[in-house]
């Protein structure tokens, strides 16, 4: 697979998995196809989700970063209500590694890239978090910002250099 390929198959399998597995554990999600960009374009992030992957001729991050508003909502999807949304909470941030392993597992599955190792998620808390990656050397960066109803907001920040 040629490198743009291989770039474009990543970007469309992450968007998809987001949205699939969006929908199963409950949520009212949608992606905000004007607003998808390259480069990183985040806002008002308390919380992101980072996984490494390399594999055979590409290596890169992904970023599932959420709003309050956005870890609020998906918190309260995924347990039922059970769960109060608590960004100091352990049981609410393995909530957020949880979408995540099974966002980056269904999104790998379906690029059917070959072999590709992920890390475990890296949890990150804190005000006005950014994503900053370098632009060099072939690396390619773009963001996907995703709507939840009744609110909140979730980007993935895909940054990838493909061989």
């Amino acid at each position: 697979m040629a490198g743009m390929d291989k770039l474009v198959a990543l970007v469309n399998s992450f968007a998809s998995a987001v949205l699939s597995v969006g929908r199963e554990v409950g949520l009212n999600i949608t992606l905000n196809k004007s607003r998808v960009s390259q480069g990183i374009k985040v806002e008002g992030i308390c919380t992101t989700a980072l996984i490494g992957v390399v594999g055979v001729g590409s290596r890169g991050t992904i970023n599932i970063m959420l709003n309050k508003e956005g870890f609020d909502n998906i918190i309260n999807a995924m347990s039922g209500g059970m769960i109060a949304p608590n960004l100091g909470d352990d049981v609410s941030m393995s909530v957020i590694g949880e979408l995540s392993n099974m966002i980056g597992g269904r999104a790998l599955v379906q690029s059917a890239l070959g072999t590709v190792d992920v890390t475990p998620p890296q949890l990150i808390v804190g005000e006005n978090i950014k994503n900053v990656t370098k632009e060099e050397n072939g690396t390619r960066s773009f963001t996907l910002p995703f709507e939840l109803q009744p609110s909140g907001g979730l980007y993935l920040v895909l940054s990838f250099k493909i061989d």
